[in-house]
Formats: C-alpha cells, structure tokens, sequence
C-alpha cells in the first residue's frame, strides 16, 4: 500500500484489469449480492491474472491498509504513477513473485 500498488474496489479493479495492469486480484468471498463481484474472476482468467479468494471483506480491508470493507483488492506488480528507485523495484517484484508463488502453491494443494 505504502508503493501505491494496490486498486481497492470492483470498480477500480475492472478499469486496472481492462487498462492492461497485471498483477495479483484478492476477492473477499462473503460479499452479498454475489452478482457484484461475479464477472471478476472471468476478467482475471481472460488477462492471465493470478486471482484468489479470501473469507472476509474486513481482512482484506485491512491488509490493504483502509478502514473500509472492500470486495476486492488488485496487487499490482508496480505503481501507476510515480517511479520507484531500481533497489526498490527489485525488492517490490521479489515480493510479487513470491506471494503468487504461495498463492498458486496453496491452490495446488487444495486441489
């Protein structure tokens, strides 16, 4: 959050993903309606976008650093806007390629 590379909310999420953005998109799981969020993961598998589900819009709120329960979060693999220096860049990938490394590691094993 603090590299500003995170898009909070559907609608954020499906104009990043429509625009070209990669990166990792997090879906809350206990959203209602469900309809709102549907077409997300469709949008992701279209873009090879990694995705995953978690159980609470709270958590995931709070893991991308706002007060406000969000139905899902896109970790993008660099900022939007602004430059980052080249060490912070490589740290910032590193911490990418790792995290969809776990991500696709536990799927893996669940299925």
């Amino acid at each position: 959050a603090e590299h500003k590379c995170l898009k909070r909310g559907v609608k954020e999420v499906v104009k990043s993903i429509r625009r070209g953005h990669k990166g990792l998109c997090v879906i809350a799981g206990n959203i209602s309606p469900i309809d709102v969020i549907t077409h997300v993961p469709i949008l992701c598998e279209e873009a090879d976008i990694p995705y995953v589900y978690v159980p609470s819009k709270v958590d995931l709120a709070t893991a991308g650093s706002t007060k406000r329960p969000t139905c899902c979060v896109l970790v993008l693999t660099k900022p939007t806007k602004g430059e980052l220096s080249p060490e912070e860049q490589l740290k910032l990938k590193a911490d990418y390629s790792h995290i969809v490394e776990d991500v696709s590691e536990l799927t893996s094993t669940l299925f």
